[in-house]
């Protein structure tokens, strides 16, 4: 029995929209891995994040984030990691399926262009912002230390959202900080999915196990995407933090308090970057190579199924 060759992450997609030319395409694996390997990765890297946020909102060192928590006590440690939990299993259901299905009705056979990877990466982004941004939203409150006393539990964010009117709820409470977490997910969607591929392939040709450069390529390019917009996750971690119809500033006065706060210094607004590098790169590492897997796995299936 002769051994076979294992196809490129490019041939797989390739061929699994060339069986059903002019169809519009559903692949099920690519819901199911972005939501399974997204919640495995959220709840093992929670610790990091946490501290990642302490540091956007309160502007200290890594030991002093670490000190927080520590005097905090290990019942709060875990705190706000269920809005997470499900946010970013919806966020890679949504993420990679929304793409494959654009991305099959943009070009449904291929190959794709640079501009349809961006395309349909950008208008998954925009869905991904829609739909999950509330999460997100009740997330920061959650995570903000000086709202435990008054905020408590996610049930009592979500009653006091709804306190408020139609408009204030999506304003004011839901929708907080909407502007900048758009324009954060569509264009971090557009570049890793723009670059993971060719980045994917050009280790592929050095001849290594097949599933290096898939982890490879998710981690450095989700590092890439994420440091790129780093400003951005600090505004939107800033913004969400803000409760009640007191003192709401707006977006420009929210941008404008976040770089007095920081000094005036670009650096200092990274303060927290080295972790956000360690998270991106586990998170984004994983969820790349599950893909591949179960991409690979689905394509070998079909095949036996032909033979």
């Amino acid at each position: 029995m002769g051994e076979k060759s294992h196809p490129s992450g490019k041939e797989i997609q390739h061929g699994m929209r060339a069986e059903a030319p002019g169809k519009k395409s559903w692949h099920p694996q690519a819901y199911a891995l972005g939501a399974i390997s997204n919640f495995m990765s959220t709840f093992l890297t929670f610790p990091i994040y946490k501290v990642v946020f302490r540091q956007q909102i309160h502007a200290v060192a890594m030991s002093e984030a670490v000190r927080q928590l520590w005097h905090e006590g290990p019942q709060y440690f875990y705190r706000g990691i269920y809005p997470p939990l499900l946010s970013k299993t919806l966020q890679g259901t949504l993420l990679f399926g929304t793409y494959d299905s654009l991305l099959s009705s943009l070009s449904p056979v291929g190959p794709h262009s640079l501009g349809h990877r961006w395309a349909a990466g950008l208008m998954s982004g925009v869905v991904e912002a829609v739909a999950l941004s509330p999460f997100e939203r009740v997330q920061n409150v959650l995570q903000d230390g000086r709202k435990q006393a008054r905020f408590p539990s996610t049930f009592s964010i979500l009653k006091e959202f709804n306190s408020y009117g139609l408009w204030g709820r999506l304003s004011l409470g839901y929708y907080r900080g909407f502007w900048p977490v758009l324009v954060r997910n569509s264009l971090g969607s557009a570049l890793y999915f723009s670059f993971k591929d060719p980045i994917q392939e050009g280790l592929a040709e050095q001849g290594l196990p097949h599933w290096v450069p898939a982890l490879v390529s998710g981690s450095v390019n989700g590092t890439i995407t994420c440091l790129v917009l780093y400003p951005l996750i600090v505004l939107v971690a800033n913004m969400q933090s803000h409760i009640g119809w007191q003192s709401m500033p707006s977006l420009w006065a929210s941008a404008q308090d976040v770089w007095d706060t920081r000094g005036r210094k670009l650096l200092l607004i990274y303060r927290g970057g080295s972790l956000v590098i360690l998270r991106s790169s586990v998170t984004w590492g994983l969820t790349t190579a599950i893909h591949d897997f179960l991409q690979r796995k689905s394509h070998s299936r079909k095949e036996l199924k032909i033979d």
